[in-house]
């Protein structure tokens, strides 16, 4: 049996923010050298929009390990959070994702407070470049692990390259020129990776040629042990973000570092979630069994 609380934490910037903790009510049996997984979701998602999230906090909590499903501030595509005596805008219009660091350390801190130890990062999509990037430039100390389930490629060079290097170059063009016209905070109608609204300090951020979250430039700066997850379709068929990317992770020859590709996923694991939720317990089991 598990319990599933409506919690808040507040990171070192004061900013407030919501998820959902998942607790195991009645012991699963052996003890575990893991005893909590925060799950971050993707690009403009939420704590508790994700089906797959949901199902892999279950499986977690059954395998004896909290599972806490949070929000970054890349929450939602425009919002609002609490900071301090005020409020800031957020969501996946405005984050810079390097902000991510504070919003993990801050989930951490609350892990803690509530008597958890060792705990795991697993991210989906650009949860899956936020984790990756946390680990590699912040990493908090009582995280043991870290489980990036189809992490894009962010890198300008490729996108120049690729198939879609026209409507990539035109969306960093308008971002760089509202950005150079001291209009930063200002939205645009990005075309590429996919249409949205984007404000152009934001998108620099992303996709600009500075590179900051290209995740084959920092891989080898984890240190704890790590399983990457990616699924063959969007592999194959994804585009220029993930072809390539088991390959160019596995070329680094690192004994703590493990990945798995799972037959015939996309990139929400459509029809596949009961397999990557057997891959990502698998290798807990092999990790941290007691």
């Amino acid at each position: 049996m598990s319990q599933v609380e409506l919690v808040r934490a507040t990171t070192e910037d004061l900013v407030r923010l919501e998820g959902a903790l998942q607790t195991v009510v009645v012991d699963s049996g052996s003890p575990r050298q893991l005893d909590a997984m925060i799950l971050l979701h993707g690009v403009g998602s939420n704590f508790y929009g994700s089906m797959l999230m949901e199902s892999l906090a279950g499986a977690l909590v059954q395998m004896g390990i909290s599972a806490l499903r949070v929000n970054t501030r890349g929450h939602a595509t425009v919002s609002t959070a609490r900071c301090g005596d005020g409020v800031k805008r957020v969501g996946a219009a405005y984050e810079i994702v390097a902000d991510a660091c504070l919003d993990i350390a801050g989930w951490v801190e609350f892990l803690v407070t509530r008597g958890h130890r060792t705990i795991g990062v697993l991210g989906h999509s650009l949860g899956a470049v936020k984790a990756c990037y946390a680990m590699a430039h912040q990493p908090p100390p009582q995280v043991a692990c870290v489980i990036p389930v189809s992490p894009p490629r962010l890198s300008c060079a490729a996108f120049r390259e690729s198939a879609d290097s026209g409507r990539f170059s035109q969306s960093l063009g308008e971002a760089e020129s509202l950005v150079a016209a001291g209009r930063p905070d200002e939205l645009f109608l990005s075309r590429f990776p996919f249409p949205t609204l984007m404000s152009a300090a934001c998108y620099v951020d992303k996709y600009g040629p500075a590179e900051r979250y290209n995740v084959l430039e920092f891989v080898d700066r984890i240190k704890c042990p790590s399983l990457y997850v990616f699924g063959q379709s969007e592999v194959e068929q994804g585009g220029i973000a993930f072809a390539g990317m088991p390959e160019a992770i596995r070329s680094t020859e690192d004994t703590g570092r493990d990945l798995q590709v799972v037959p015939g996923a996309d990139h929400f694991y459509t029809g596949q979630a009961p397999v990557l939720i057997e891959t990502v317990l698998n290798w807990l089991e092999l990790r941290f069994s007691g």
